[in-house]
């Protein structure tokens, strides 16, 4: 596991250039349908090493924060970090681009065949697939957390705010946001 761990951690020897990360994106947004996080990890941090694994662990965190989808805020944050605004349009442009066709394609499939019952069985699995990509996702985010206990302590709190406690995510990020930022700080020093 360590290995793998610091296979990860190594940045890219030379940033993407726009086209790279059109690319890089669009093949994401065209095989990532409806769980695109896990396989935006793996892509980023494994595949073309574009960012470490804590510093997308970190990436994310932002993104998540900000409105808008996850996946689609990555995409222009990596962009703007590699190309600055060029970047930032190719990322989310090769994001969508792809799966926005597709969508107009399935809609119109969907609409001649939503009352077959193969194809209710097939939505239930893809919900079952997509699940546990985003539980396969969420291990991964964990594993650079290990060695930090006030992270752990952070996430843990999120995840029993919102997942147990049912309280909303906006007040519960409004407080557990700036707890974090100092507990970095702090250890940071």
């Amino acid at each position: 596991m360590d290995q793998n761990l610091t296979s990860t951690d190594a940045s890219p020897a030379s940033p993407p250039t726009v086209g790279e990360i059109f690319g890089g994106f669009l093949g994401l947004g065209l095989i990532s349908f409806g769980g695109a996080l896990p396989l935006a990890r793996r892509a980023i941090v494994e595949r073309r090493r574009w960012l470490s694994a804590s510093d997308f662990t970190d990436l994310l965190g932002l993104c998540q924060f900000l409105p808008g989808g996850n996946v689609i805020n990555l995409s222009v944050a990596i962009g703007m970090r590699f190309r600055g605004l060029p970047g930032a349009l190719a990322g989310l442009l090769g994001l969508i681009a792809g799966p926005s066709l597709v969508v107009i394609g399935l809609g119109v499939l969907y609409e001649r065949t939503q009352n077959d019952p193969h194809i209710r069985h097939l939505f239930a699995g893809l919900a079952a697939a997509a699940a546990g990509l985003l539980i396969a996702m969420a291990v991964k985010i964990l594993l650079p957390l290990w060695r930090k206990p006030a992270a752990i302590a952070i996430a843990t709190l999120g995840f029993v705010a919102i997942a147990l406690l049912r309280f909303p995510l906006l007040p519960t990020m409004l407080v557990l946001t700036p707890l974090s930022i100092y507990l970095a700080s702090r250890a940071a020093r």
